[in-house]
């Protein structure tokens, strides 16, 4: 039994856990906002005091916004993988195979050099059906365009 054909979408096409992404500068928001405040009121604190809160809460902020970064972006001459802090470039040629098993975190993509690279920006955490059809589609777009192959993975 093969999974359903999918249909291929309009490039370029853009691949990010959107509800992910919105807790988490949804959060990261709220305790900076909520620490710089309590920092603002607190009447003991003196002047370097404030600043090292509104530091702090800056920091998680910026944590919490590199966590939102991951995605997946796919145009005409290839496919380019954001994850937390690196940026990585591939011609639809270098993917073999767009993986998405029951269980795993996130996508994976079997490259020509016999390397498997993570592509967090698809991740069924948080909404899992629309990761197996995002899956889906950049497995059609690899299949199409590049050196994919017929093997498709359980799950997606």
């Amino acid at each position: 039994m093969s999974a359903p054909r999918t249909e291929l979408p309009t490039l370029p096409v853009t691949f990010r856990p959107t509800l992910t992404r919105v807790v988490l500068l949804s959060v990261g928001l709220a305790m900076f906002l909520v620490i710089t405040v309590v920092a603002l009121t607190l009447e003991r604190l003196n002047p370097g005091e404030r600043a090292s809160f509104v530091f702090i809460a800056a920091l998680f902020f910026g944590v919490l916004a590199l966590l939102s970064r991951p995605r997946v972006s796919a145009d005409e001459t290839g496919v380019t993988v954001v994850n937390l802090t690196r940026t990585r470039r591939l011609a639809w040629q270098e993917i073999l195979r767009v993986n998405l098993r029951s269980g795993d975190p996130w996508v994976f993509l079997d490259l020509s050099d016999g390397t498997s690279l993570p592509a967090l920006g698809i991740q069924p955490g948080l909404a899992k059906e629309r990761a197996i059809r995002d899956a889906r589609a950049l497995r059609a777009l690899a299949e199409t365009r590049g050196a994919g192959s017929d093997d498709t993975a359980s799950g997606a």
